[in-house]
């Protein structure tokens, strides 16, 4: 199964390169805003809401596990690319925060990550309350309801995610072992990304199960 996935996403990630390659980018954006930096890095250079030039089918909860992590792959070299975070550590994230696409998180507003609406930021389109679960540091898990970022595609999902990560101070140690997914994990979980207390042991459980470490860049 694991040749069977590098094939897909090789096939995805060439088609994609290509693609982009061929569609251009815009015009002028200012030297310190998000196309800037994204041009600068050979990055998928879309305003927020925009549709991916790529063409590919975006992760879904329609797809098998395979195709999902297929179909993530792409997003998540790209986040590699522009803001360092391990591209395993990427995928696992968008499979276990999102139930392989199938919450409702995901399927009505494409936000793969829980990401939270402390602010719509420069890639969501919209703030929207959903249902979630809080715990506490003694691991005593109860429901409640936040406000979430809402994004036009996945993949505008995906760049926001590793945008913050990389852009938010209390992360910096993670960023020590971009070479290392699993302490990059161990790092970012220390550092408050999630309250469920075994938050690093399910990640690196799924980079593990489906072999996630064969997508990783350098």
């Amino acid at each position: 199964m694991p040749r069977i996935r590098r094939t897909l996403a090789t096939a995805l990630a060439a088609t994609f390169i290509a693609l982009a390659a061929g569609a251009g980018v815009a015009s002028a954006a200012p030297a310190d805003g998000p196309m800037f930096s994204c041009r600068a890095k050979g990055g998928d250079c879309r305003q927020p809401g925009q549709p991916p030039v790529s063409g590919l089918p975006e992760p879904n909860g329609t797809m098998s596990q395979d195709e999902f992590i297929g179909a993530s792959v792409a997003g998540a070299q790209q986040s590699r690319r522009e803001h360092g975070v391990p591209v395993s550590v990427t995928i696992a994230q968008a499979i276990l925060e999102s139930g392989w696409g199938k919450s409702a998180l995901s399927t009505v507003d494409k936000n793969f990550f829980g990401m939270k609406c402390n602010g719509q930021g420069p890639y969501a389109i919209a703030c929207r309350s959903h249902s979630t679960s809080e715990c506490t540091p003694a691991g005593q898990c109860f429901p409640t309801t936040a406000s979430f970022r809402a994004y036009g595609s996945a993949a505008d999902s995906f760049r926001d995610h590793g945008a913050f990560l990389a852009t938010t101070p209390r992360y910096s140690v993670a960023f020590q072992y971009t070479g290392d997914p699993n302490r990059f994990v161990a790092e970012m979980h220390k550092a408050g990304y999630a309250t469920d207390p075994q938050y690093t042991v399910k990640l690196t459980g799924l980079m593990a199960k489906y072999n996630l470490y064969v997508y990783d860049l350098p």
